[in-house]
């Protein structure tokens, strides 16, 4: 099945948050119509401009089957973001049950619908994070999979699995996103308090995305030439670092196997395997917002 080549409805869940903000922009200035969704009230964060007639923002609760037809009927497909992005923000059974629910409710309806796409928010959580057992290899890909260790990375695999059978029923392509630790680029200038001491970072392998390469992976995947259900690890490019990354894994995973002659700051979670399915490469890196010498 082909992507959506041509302007198209696309609902965008989550819309109020920092990735669903740079997604509705992304998609926006791409020609497609928005019909946007989160379960707060219309946010600020979001542009005057997007006042517009190809764009409108609904509240709902996704948790509720009835509130997610609502806000799909009429888009074409979903780019799927909303869920608890985090394990410690609510207690560990909710965010699991919270999480499930709303990503097998969003779907369901768009089995329901017919819709021609869904796009979703997984996480790199689902690899094995924070890596107190230490990681197989590196670069790490999406054969590290599944290794959830909160409910929070559970919910994710859950939702892959649902992803997966339901992508099956329904002959609906599935594209499962999981996001590296999301960067907005005023967060860069935090980059240098990171250098002295590699240990705080190394929970998901100094590895970061920049949150506009979150929304161009999300826009890719919706063009993207693709069928059944698979998932992406969303990576920039580099580490966090100003250790070369071959130091890094030497003297903080020394048991893991390095699969590959290292670039000199090379990510440890590579994005190879969206390259080649979805055409996308990290447009953006911290290196050409912070000056090295400032460590």
């Amino acid at each position: 099945m082909t992507g959506l080549k041509s302007p198209r409805t696309i609902c965008v869940t989550g819309a109020a948050g920092v990735v669903g903000v740079a997604t509705v922009h992304e998609l926006l200035e791409h020609g497609y119509r928005v019909n946007a969704t989160d379960v707060s009230a219309h946010p600020a964060a979001l542009p005057a401009q997007w006042s517009r007639a190809d764009f409108q923002y609904t509240r709902a609760d996704l948790t509720d089957y009835g509130d997610a037809v609502d806000v799909l009927t009429g888009a074409d497909a979903v780019v799927h973001i909303a869920n608890i992005p985090a394990p410690t923000l609510l207690p560990p059974a909710r965010t699991l049950s919270a999480n499930t629910t709303m990503n097998g409710n969003v779907f369901l309806a768009a089995a329901a619908l017919g819709m021609s796409r869904v796009v979703y928010a997984s996480s790199e959580t689902t690899l094995g994070l924070n890596f107190e057992v230490p990681p197989r290899y590196a670069p790490l890909d999406e054969d590290h999979y599944p290794y959830p260790t909160t409910t929070y990375s559970l919910s994710k695999v859950l939702t892959e699995t649902m992803a997966d059978h339901i992508s099956a029923w329904s002959g609906i392509p599935f594209v499962g996103l999981r996001f590296s630790n999301v960067i907005k680029p005023e967060d860069y200038q935090r980059f240098p308090s990171y250098w002295k001491d590699p240990a705080p970072r190394s929970f998901n392998l100094w590895s970061y995305i920049d949150v506009r390469d979150c929304a161009l992976s999300a826009r890719l995947s919706l063009e993207a030439d693709v069928t059944g259900s698979s998932a992406y690890i969303i990576a920039a490019a580099d580490t966090v670092m100003i250790t070369p990354s071959a130091q890094l894994m030497a003297e903080n995973f020394p048991t893991a196997e390095i699969t590959k002659e290292l670039g000199e700051f090379e990510t440890l979670m590579t994005s190879e395997r969206a390259r080649a399915a979805l055409g996308f490469e990290p447009r953006h890196s911290w290196r050409s917002h912070v000056q090295i010498s400032q460590s």
